[in-house]
């Protein structure tokens, strides 16, 4: 079988994916190991029985909903190639608007921290941008924290100091910001049993109160950790800027602000907050 004949028979196949073609790309690019710019240098060239196969079996599991990312095992984020697995959230374009919030805001050497790392994402693409910058990055689940020390040791970033906690649990000084993209989805949600976070760990995509709980709880305990005028950013589903602000607002913060995606909808908040310890 010739190249494009593949991804025309995978591209019919995935329709029904959201991006037949794409993700036809991207495993068939995965499977011969090369990059997808390869697939429209050489369309004519035939691929092996072997790796014939290999897509098939790829395109099968993506049609049964299987993300790509975790087909490949990896995603790009900030334009970091970062290893990816079902114990986390898998990256989103979204989310590096926190990073672009957070760029804005950080002083060269500042001190942050990363509530609920994950993958490492947030906190690698900060490090990365801000290498004289103090990095802590924390996650509840000791697979993700794995997985993150792991992406910080592939990319040779060493500016980054990731551990266990529970939110703030073990968390040692004071930070000039700190970031999270904590589960904010109600469980009675219907986006639950769609896409790709039917494959997602439950604990990282779902709070109480309606999605709002762990981001009150962040904002409430972040008050003794944050340092004088310190920066606490938070994203947040599209329709809970109002819920957000006004969480940071009963709580004294101050300079509120909603950020909004690329499509347009509320996605950061971010406020600052004068410390008294």
């Amino acid at each position: 079988m010739r190249i494009d004949d593949a991804l025309v028979w995978a591209q019919f196949l995935l329709s029904g994916s959201g991006s037949p073609r794409l993700d036809a790309e991207v495993l068939l690019a995965h499977v011969l190991e090369k990059e997808t710019i390869y697939l429209m240098t050489w369309p004519e060239r035939d691929i092996s029985a072997t790796d014939k196969a290999s897509f098939e079996a790829l395109v099968e599991q993506r049609i049964n909903g299987v993300p790509v990312a975790h087909l490949t095992g990896t995603r790009e984020f900030w334009s970091l190639p970062l290893k990816v697995n079902n114990s986390t959230l898998i990256p989103r374009p979204d989310t590096e608007i926190l990073v672009e919030t957070a760029l804005n805001l950080c002083a060269s050497n500042a001190a942050i921290l990363d509530l609920g790392t994950g993958s490492g994402a947030i906190i690698l693409a900060l490090a990365s941008e801000l290498p004289q910058a103090t990095c802590t990055a924390v996650d509840f689940s000791e697979d993700a924290v794995s997985l993150a020390r792991e992406n910080a040791t592939l990319l040779k970033i060493n500016n980054v100091s990731i551990a266990q906690s529970n939110w703030f649990d073990n968390v040692q000084g004071t930070f000039d910001v700190i970031v999270s993209n904590p589960p904010y989805i109600a469980d009675n949600d219907h986006h639950l049993k769609k896409g790709d976070v039917r494959f997602e760990p439950l604990s990282a995509l779902v709070s109480a109160e309606n999605g709002l709980a762990d981001i009150r709880l962040i904002a409430e305990q972040a008050i003794r950790y944050l340092n004088d005028n310190g920066y606490l950013l938070i994203e947040h589903g599209f329709e809970q800027g109002s819920a957000v602000r006004d969480i940071f607002t009963s709580l004294d913060y101050h300079n509120i602000n909603t950020i909004k995606d690329y499509g347009d909808n509320d996605r950061v908040t971010v406020a600052t907050y004068k410390s008294i310890k």
